[in-house]
């Protein structure tokens, strides 16, 4: 997770088209890629990290500290 949320929810709330009230200005994450698959292939990177940090943390062993028992 980054902030507390999972890695999906951070790329989608940041590639959000947004329009300042104040400004009128519109801020589209969109238009700084030549790509219109830009998002989707992001996803699915964000996805596979995601999965393979899963499957190495499992297979992680376990961490025995002194004094302490599980």
């Amino acid at each position: 997770q980054v902030n507390g949320k999972s890695a999906i929810e951070w790329i989608m709330e940041r590639h959000q088209v947004v329009v300042d009230k104040d400004s009128g200005i519109r801020n589209d994450p969109n238009d700084y890629s030549e790509d219109p698959r830009y998002i989707i292939d992001l996803l699915k990177r964000i996805i596979r990290v995601s999965l393979e940090t899963q499957k190495i943390v499992n297979n992680l062993p376990k961490l025995a500290l002194a004094g302490i028992s599980a």
